[in-house]
């Protein structure tokens, strides 16, 4: 998963078995209920503005992005032809979200677009992974593989998990086993700088807050519905990593990422902040522990705080680029409607809410509803590409926020 640049399967795909790297103790799991993990739909505020955008998005990817092969193009432009593995998982991300709201329409893209991702698996390694690039057809699979994007896939698996049935919900739940099985093993954890995940094979790779939190998130599910302790053991070793190695006390947020150098990176990104909000929200309601509702909360306001720009209404990229992106600012949103979910303060979808407005309000292409991908706050110097990715993450918060506005 890449700044900027954006760029970055399996079940009747391939359903791995999982060679785990810790004991295969099995605890009685957590309650799902009691953590929040639901499995029934919900029911969709059909008058909801938000509602109509996420369809209309939908309607936009499915004619300029969707290809006749399941797979989504990175964008309509410099990569029309090319295929990744975050834009394709996070589409899935949104149409489970869609179906999560009632919507079963949705449900043949997620599935379509499931089937194609075993393309881009690794049936050569014996742990497998996906690679992060591949055609649009799913040839020529290659490049690094990316904990953050394993990770984003494998949280789109359990949110097909949570909405589908039978052997298809099986079968997500065993690709996301996979994808943990992969991290697990995937030697990419080690104990440079106190621990943590580098972001990626290959030379140069740097341990990043957003590659840690997503797969802090992908434990602590898999814990929930599994119960299985080295789930739980992940969870809590990549939680005290990143308290102890990417925690700026003085803001109260997570820095960027360590580089492979050592040199610690401090700007402050939305999108890592946003991850680690849900993260704590996860480990309270997961591990039962109170006070992470409460460093979630502080976590919140610390990004409005300092990510906020309280002139234009809208999460900053970071605090060292004041423009704003789809993806990454609407990442804020969804930290916001968590908040709002755990503690019923309507001051969260407040900026929920006003965040996605301005992101309509401004890069939102009025003739095709397709999202533009950078603008800055005064709406100016507009990047005109469709990234696949933003549509994506449009999609997911707008039907998010209809549930509530």
């Amino acid at each position: 998963m890449k700044r900027i640049q954006l760029l970055s399967g399996l079940g009747s795909l391939v359903v791995m078995c999982a060679v785990m790297s810790c004991g295969k103790e099995k605890m009685a799991a957590p309650s799902a209920a009691a953590a929040g993990n639901f499995k029934t739909t919900q029911a969709r505020s059909t008058t909801s503005a938000y509602w109509s955008y996420a369809q209309q998005t939908h309607n936009f990817i499915v004619g300029n992005i969707l290809t006749s092969y399941n797979s989504y193009r990175g964008n309509t432009t410099t990569e029309a032809n090319n295929a990744y593995e975050w834009y394709n998982t996070s589409q899935i991300y949104a149409d489970a979200a869609m179906v999560l709201n009632g919507d079963s329409r949705y449900a043949s893209y997620m599935n379509n677009t499931y089937s194609w991702m075993s393309h881009m698996w690794d049936f050569g390694s014996s742990i497998g992974g996906y690679f992060s690039a591949a055609n649009l057809d799913g040839s020529g699979a290659g490049g690094d593989k990316y904990v953050d994007d394993c990770a984003v896939t494998a949280l789109a698996y359990i949110d097909a998990y949570n909405v589908t049935t039978g052997a298809t919900q099986a079968n997500y739940l065993s690709s996301a086993e996979a994808c943990a099985n992969w991290m697990m093993n995937c030697g990419l954890w080690t104990s440079a700088y106190g621990g943590g995940f580098y972001q990626r094979t290959g030379t140069g790779a740097v341990k990043p807050t957003q590659t840690n939190g997503l797969a802090m998130q992908v434990f602590l599910k898999l814990y929930q519905l599994t119960g299985q302790t080295y789930y739980h053991d992940w969870a809590i070793s990549i939680k005290n990593w990143l308290e102890s190695a990417m925690y700026d006390s003085a803001s109260g947020l997570y820095i960027w990422e360590i580089d492979a150098n050592g040199v610690k990176q401090t700007a402050k990104f939305t999108y890592d902040n946003a991850i680690m909000v849900e993260a704590d929200l996860l480990y309270s309601q997961i591990m039962g522990d109170n006070t992470y509702t409460t460093k979630a909360q502080n976590l919140g306001s610390a990004m409005n705080t300092t990510l906020w720009n309280g002139a234009h209404h809208v999460y900053i990229f970071n605090t060292t680029d004041l423009r704003v992106n789809p993806a990454w600012c609407v990442w804020g949103s969804q930290a916001m409607i968590r908040l709002y979910e755990r503690d019923g303060n309507t001051a969260w979808l407040d900026y929920a809410q006003q965040n996605i407005d301005f992101i309509n309000t401004n890069l939102r292409d009025a003739t095709s509803s397709g999202y533009h991908t950078f603008c800055d706050l005064n709406g100016g110097s507009l990047d005109t590409r469709f990234e696949g990715v933003d549509q994506a993450w449009m999609e997911r918060e707008q039907v998010l926020l209809s549930n509530y506005r």
